[in-house]
C-alpha cells in the first residue's frame, strides 16, 4: 500500500485507454434527436481522466491512437487544451477512427450513443507502449474498454509489466462496457486478470458482481481483492462507496445534485480521487472528494469541460454541510 500511495503522490500518471469526440444536444434539457444544435469536446473515459487530473492541478499523459482525420485531429487538441501531454498520441490512417458518442443533458430516458465500428484506440501496439518512458511518471492508469480487443489488451497487459519493472503502481477502474466485447465470458476473464494484476481497483456494484460471475457477489469480490492486499473502492451509486485498504472498511456518502446526465461520474471521481491522494490528504476524504467531482460532473453538460478545477471544487464543498449519511 505504500508504495501505490508514494507512487500518487507524485501527482504524475501515465494513463493508456481511449480518447474520443462528445457531441452533446445544446441547450440542456433537449433530447438528441430533437436538437438543432451539439456542442463538441473531448470524451472517452480515459481522456476525461486525464482532462480531469490536469484540472485538478496533476499531470498525466494519455498512451493511445488517434485517427488520421478531423476528428482525431480534434481530439488531440482538445487534450492540448486541457494541459494533457500528448506526445505518445500514435496516428493511424485508414478506414480506423476515434469513438463517437451522441447524447443529451437530461436525464429521463437518457440517450446515449456510442460509435466504435473499427475504433482506433484498440490499435495500440507493444512497440507502442514499449517507447513510454515509465520512469517519468508515478503510476499508470487504465480504464477497462482498453482489454476489449486486440492488440491492445496484449499491448496493455505487456503496459503493466512494464510498469513493474519501473516500480510503477497500477490504478484499474473496470469500466465496464458489453457493446465492446467479443463475449461476457471473454469480459469476465480479462478484466478479472487485469484485476489481479493491479494495485487499486475502482468500479461500481455492478461491474464487481460481473467479474464475480454475479450480481450478489460482487460484494465478496471486493473484499477477495483486498484482502490480497489491494485498494479497492467498491460504488454503489445512491447508496455511496465502501473503501477497503488495510483491512479497514470506509463507508461514504455522496453529494446529491440534480443530475443532466448520468455520463462522466466514474472518470471524474478517478480524478478527483487520485488528486486527493497526491496531495496527502486522507483516505476517507479523498474518495469524498472524488465522489464530489462526480456530482459535479453530472450536473453539468459534457464530461471533460465538466471535470473542476480546484477551486470549483473547493468551492462546491463549502456550499454543502456534507455528504449523505451512510
Amino acid at each position: 500500500m505504500t508504495g501505490l500511495i508514494d507512487g500518487i503522490c507524485k501527482g504524475n500518471f501515465a494513463v493508456f485507454g481511449r480518447a474520443g469526440m462528445d457531441m452533446f444536444a445544446d441547450p440542456p434539457g433537449t433530447r438528441a434527436d430533437e436538437a438543432e444544435t451539439f456542442r463538441a469536446d473531448l470524451g472517452g473515459s480515459s481522456a476525461n481522466i486525464c482532462a480531469g487530473l490536469c484540472k485538478l492541478g496533476m499531470q498525466s499523459a494519455l498512451v493511445t491512437s488517434v485517427s488520421d482525420d478531423a476528428a482525431g485531429r480534434f481530439c488531440t487538441k482538445r487534450l492540448q487544451h486541457y494541459g494533457v501531454d500528448t506526445q505518445y498520441l500514435k496516428v493511424l490512417g485508414g478506414e480506423y477512427r476515434i469513438s463517437l458518442a451522441v447524447y443529451e443533458s437530461c436525464i429521463e430516458d437518457f440517450q446515449l450513443v456510442i460509435y466504435r465500428n473499427n475504433a482506433v484506440d484498440f490499435q495500440v501496439t507493444e512497440a507502442d507502449v514499449d517507447r513510454v518512458d515509465y520512469s517519468r511518471f508515478g503510476a499508470l492508469i487504465t480504464a477497462g474498454t482498453v482489454f476489449a480487443a486486440e492488440p491492445s489488451r496484449g499491448s496493455t497487459f505487456r503496459a503493466f509489466e512494464n510498469a513493474r519493472k519501473a516500480g510503477l503502481p497500477v490504478i484499474f477502474d473496470i469500466d465496464y462496457r458489453p457493446y465492446s466485447w467479443p463475449s461476457a465470458e471473454v469480459a469476465s476473464e480479462v478484466l478479472t486478470r487485469a484485476g489481479e494484476e493491479s494495485d487499486l481497483i475502482v468500479g461500481n456494484d455492478e461491474e464487481f458482481g460481473f467479474m464475480a460471475g454475479g450480481l450478489d457477489k460482487g460484494l465478496a469480490k471486493a473484499r477477495e481483492l483486498a484482502a490480497k492486499g489491494k485498494l479497492v473502492i467498491y460504488k454503489m451509486g445512491q447508496a455511496g462507496a465502501i473503501t477497503f485498504a488495510g483491512g479497514e472498511e470506509i463507508r461514504t456518502g455522496i453529494y446529491p445534485v440534480t443530475a443532466v446526465k448520468p455520463n462522466g461520474a466514474g472518470d471524474s471521481f478517478m480524478a478527483g480521487l487520485l488528486a486527493a491522494i497526491a496531495e496527502d490528504r486522507p483516505l476517507k476524504e479523498a474518495v469524498l472528494r472524488g465522489s464530489a467531482c462526480a456530482s459535479i460532473v453530472v450536473s453539468q453538460p459534457g464530461c471533460a469541460p465538466a471535470m473542476p478545477t480546484t477551486a470549483a471544487l473547493d468551492a462546491f464543498l463549502a456550499e454543502r454541510n456534507g455528504p449523505t449519511d451512510v
